[in-house]
């Protein structure tokens, strides 16, 4: 969405699926970014993008960092609480990944599963960053990286 390289994946699931020059990329575009964000505060980058959050477990830096920055860059957030969505009767992840992907541009997903980021992928049609699956992987609040480039 932000990226616009042809290399860069569709959905962030696992840090393994960037490879060193898509990470590059994003940190020049992240430096980008926050150097406009501190001058102008708010900028128009992402006007009239919705991100929808869906946090199946409870998270508070993670849910907090991705809204704070879609706000600033100009975008829309709309956070589905789980507690009080279709998802509190039965509505599986599926169904639920389905409906709010025809109303937004992405969707940031944490869930307890480890295979909750691959049944997004399968069944999104927007992209998917994964906020954590369970003991699988939090792709975006990785300290150090430890990639084998081929």
């Amino acid at each position: 969405m932000i990226v616009h390289s042809q290399s860069f994946p569709k959905h962030i699931l696992k840090v393994k699926d960037l490879t060193r020059d898509n990470l590059d990329d994003l940190f020049d575009v992240a430096h980008e970014m926050r150097t406009l964000v501190e001058r102008y505060y708010l900028i128009n980058l992402l006007h009239g993008r919705i991100m929808y959050t869906l946090f199946y477990e409870p998270s508070t830096r993670t849910s907090a960092s991705f809204e704070a920055a879609m706000i600033r860059l100009g975008g829309h957030v709309v956070s589905v609480k789980m507690d009080v969505s279709s998802a509190a009767k039965g509505e599986s992840l599926k169904d639920t990944l389905r409906t709010v992907g025809c109303y937004g541009d992405i969707i940031v997903l944490r869930h307890p599963e480890p295979n909750s980021s691959e049944i997004a992928k399968d069944n999104s049609p927007v992209p998917i960053i994964n906020a954590g699956n369970g003991v699988g992987e939090h792709p975006t609040q990785v300290y150090r990286v430890n990639l084998v480039y081929s």
